[in-house]
């Protein structure tokens, strides 16, 4: 029996930086033994089919080892179920079926966010942009969008998430995942 899930690769295809063409992802996904592999967009959502129990962290561990091998360069990369990704919709503390795709952002964590580093922002400051810790995950109210968000900005300094993996996506990704990876 197999299992859908999400992998979330960070920061390919930005700028001209780190490019990997979605089909040529597709066919080492395929070639790792994964099935039903397919991506959405070009910014590093992969989907594939796993035996069922797998772990999350490994399963990333080899697909990162089998770009680097086979790219060249190292790409660190989240692998999330479709219960978790689910989840992290419906805990969405923002009306965000209200609101544009590009409002909204969640940020994914290998980790659960540490609070205390996060009690240094000023809130206040930052309105009307908001944020809220969430199960291995920061959510982002951005009401311009996260190219002109300043608390975008603060959230995504190293500090922030130190020690680990990070990658955002907006609001219609969010929602792709969930659909993308159903049970």
């Amino acid at each position: 029996m197999t299992k859908t899930y999400a992998a979330l690769l960070r920061g390919i295809n930005v700028g001209g930086h780190a490019k990997i063409p979605m089909a040529e992802l597709r066919t080492l996904l395929t070639g790792l033994g994964y099935e039903a592999v397919a991506t959405h967009l070009q910014s590093g959502n992969a989907f594939f089919g796993a035996p069922k129990g797998g772990d999350e962290q490994s399963l990333a561990a080899e697909i990162s080892a089998a770009i680097e091998r086979h790219f060249g360069f190292a790409v660190t990369c989240l692998v999330r179920d479709h219960a978790y990704l689910k989840a992290v919709a419906e805990a969405c503390p923002y009306p965000a079926a209200e609101l544009e795709a590009k409002q909204v952002h969640v940020t994914y964590l290998s980790g659960q966010p540490d609070p205390a580093r996060y009690e240094e922002i000023d809130r206040d400051s930052r309105l009307p942009e908001e944020f809220a810790l969430g199960d291995r995950c920061v959510y982002l109210y951005a009401p311009d969008g996260l190219g002109r968000s300043k608390l975008g900005e603060i959230l995504s300094r190293p500090r922030m998430t130190k020690g680990m993996i990070a990658t955002t996506r907006n609001w219609n990704t969010v929602t792709k995942l969930v659909e993308l990876t159903h049970d």
